[in-house]
């Protein structure tokens, strides 16, 4: 049997751990020969890479013993040229280009940031490169810090609208025990809701095997935080043949329903959103575009009013003051006065930077109907 949610995913986040790092350019060429036939087939993907502390270690003569914060700063520090090189070098192969992103916890916890990392990497999509993604660990601190890179998997996927997130470890799923010490464990293949059985499950099944930080715990609680925002997670055996095409059957992984589309988890977002901080008010010819699914461009807008910085929730109404709608502001609220009514092709000359056309972008609106039923839900 397929899983669809692989197949016709139209973005995936797939996260590779440091102990499949170590093992050496077998499987990462795997990897990357699976990936970059998903993007031959219109999917658009994203790598999550950890291995910068292990492979940095080498480099400046560390021994196994743990590391102290600053020795870990500066092995990741020694280590990340090593490990983009390799992605880089292994896409090649296909004819893909690479990118490096490295990200801190306030990126993804910080609205305005949060917007900022998703339109580069939004562009560098579009523009048909891999993003290599993982934590900036030379400068991130105990408090800036996700923890594990199962998480920031997560809040990658979360980031760029991911329908399907892929954590290869060294284990082919969630089983009922750890099967290292359980040769009768039974693999499950499918999961669709996370519980406390289901966590208990988890246990320490991975905690002895690698060089990184995760386990099996960890990837259930990066499942949830996933599944919470309409993208469906598979865990899987990064060693095995063809590691992430293998995925595609249930066969194979174990596989972590969505528990609600990635539309009702964003309208839920918006709808829970603190207090607009202000408001936009728009033409009928705009409301018509926003019915449609459109994004509100600026030439539609009539007046701002209020105090509110981008990445803030505003309150979208027509001339009278009734609300329209909710949305994420792509401009402070003065740029957005200096911009109102204006033509795309006029903001650049008016504002001296060039940002997106869209005032309130289609992802970040959610209409008067739609906002009363996140609400009640």
């Amino acid at each position: 049997m397929s899983r669809p949610d692989l197949q016709t995913a139209g973005r995936i986040v797939v996260k590779i751990g440091s102990t499949l790092l170590q093992a050496g350019a077998p499987i990462i060429n795997a990897i990357a020969r699976d990936v970059a036939t998903l993007c031959e087939t219109g999917s658009q993907c994203v790598i999550v890479s950890s291995g910068a502390v292990a492979l940095g270690r080498p480099r400046l003569g560390l021994a196994s013993q743990t590391l102290s914060l600053e020795q870990k700063q500066a092995a990741a520090a020694a280590g990340q040229p090593v490990l983009v090189n390799t992605w880089e070098q292994a896409f090649a192969a296909h004819g893909r280009s690479t990118a490096q992103a490295l990200l801190t916890l306030d990126v993804t916890d910080n609205r305005r940031r949060w917007l900022n990392a998703r339109a580069t990497l939004d562009t560098l999509l579009e523009l048909g490169a891999i993003p290599i993604v993982n934590e900036n660990d030379t400068v991130a601190t105990d408090e800036i810090r996700y923890g594990d890179n199962d998480r920031l998997a997560a809040r990658v996927a979360q980031l760029i609208g991911a329908e399907c997130l892929v954590l290869l470890s060294d284990i082919d799923g969630l089983y009922n025990a750890d099967p290292r010490t359980h040769p009768d464990a039974e693999r499950i293949a499918e999961i669709t809701r996370i519980d406390d059985t289901v966590r208990a499950m988890a246990g320490g099944a991975n905690t002895a095997a690698g060089a990184g930080t995760g386990g099996m715990r960890s990837k259930i609680m990066a499942a949830e935080i996933a599944t919470a925002s309409g993208c469906s997670v598979i865990i899987g055996d990064g060693r095995k043949t063809s590691p992430v095409a293998r995925l595609a059957g249930s066969e194979c992984g174990s596989l972590f329903s969505p528990a609600v589309s990635a539309a009702s988890a964003r309208e839920r977002w918006i709808s829970g959103a603190a207090s607009p901080h202000g408001e936009i008010m728009i033409d009928a010819g705009a409301l018509q575009a926003l019915r449609a699914g459109k994004s509100l461009l600026a030439v539609g807008v009539v007046a701002i009013k209020g105090q509110f910085m981008r990445g803030d929730t505003v309150r979208i109404t027509d001339a009278d003051g009734h609300t329209l709608a909710r949305g994420v502001s792509a401009y402070d609220a003065a740029d957005a006065t200096r911009i109102a009514g204006r033509r795309t092709e006029e903001i650049e000359a008016i504002l001296g930077y060039r940002r997106t056309a869209a005032l309130v972008h289609a992802d970040d609106l959610v209409l008067e109907q739609q906002f009363a039923k996140a609400s009640s839900t």
